[in-house]
């Protein structure tokens, strides 16, 4: 499971939120604390480039709003230059990066979306993690929780396993990952750097790094064209 640690997923030099992770091997393992973390940072950020709008929440003064239709729960932290489009619902617990663009109709909570995300059409992320660049295709979700409302187990085939404990897991994607329009990503699943989920795609458990998703049984090391 060592391919699937934070350090192999994520570069913590793009993201307002590297602190979070000091001290833990996975990535899941700080969702329970994203929101004290957010409230925690949000009151040392600089007053220069930031405004605190509402309860617990801090937006930067130069991020770009392409539209007053839009709604921000705190605690949640919108970094400099990212850019809201209309209609986006951010119900909290969600740190927006640098650069990072949350669509119309996109629906937040209980995340970390590093710098230059894109989560831009139709998207919901819940109890995830998304890592610098990535981007998810339209309509392309994180389902978080399981039909059976068991604990969330990480698979990385049938004989790697790691318990969870958490009820609410949805997806933690590497660096530069590129989810196809109208994926659903399961509870738990783990994308590795580089790699490419086909559209319309179901995926469960661990993609390894510089891979492409066609679909359970086709998984196959990119290659230099």
């Amino acid at each position: 499971m060592k391919e699937y640690s934070i350090e192999n997923l994520y570069d913590l030099n793009e993201t307002i939120a590297a602190d979070i992770f000091k001290n833990v091997t996975y990535p899941w393992e700080v969702l329970p604390k994203i929101k004290d973390f957010i409230i925690e940072l949000g009151n040392t950020l600089p007053s220069e480039k930031f405004e605190k709008r509402g309860d617990n929440v801090w937006v930067a003064k130069n991020a770009k709003f392409l539209s007053d239709n839009v709604y921000i729960a705190g605690p949640c932290i919108i970094d400099e230059e990212a850019e809201i489009r209309p209609g986006a619902f951010i119900r909290g617990n969600a740190i927006v990066g640098k650069g990072a663009v949350v669509g119309n109709s996109t629906e937040l909570k209980n995340v970390i979306l590093f710098n230059k995300v894109q989560v831009p059409h139709y998207n919901y992320v819940g109890d995830s993690i998304l890592g610098y660049k990535s981007h998810m295709g339209a309509g392309s979700i994180t389902s978080n929780v399981k039909s059976d409302k068991k604990l969330v187990l990480i698979k990385n085939g049938k004989d790697d396993t790691v318990e969870t404990g958490l009820k609410k897991v949805g997806a933690m994607l590497g660096d530069n990952v590129e989810v196809g329009c109208g994926s659903i990503l399961n509870p738990g699943t783990v994308v590795g750097r580089e790699s490419n989920i086909y559209p319309l795609s179901s995926v469960r458990g661990c993609v390894p790094a510089k891979h492409i998703y066609k679909d359970k049984d086709n998984v196959v090391l990119k290659t230099n064209e």
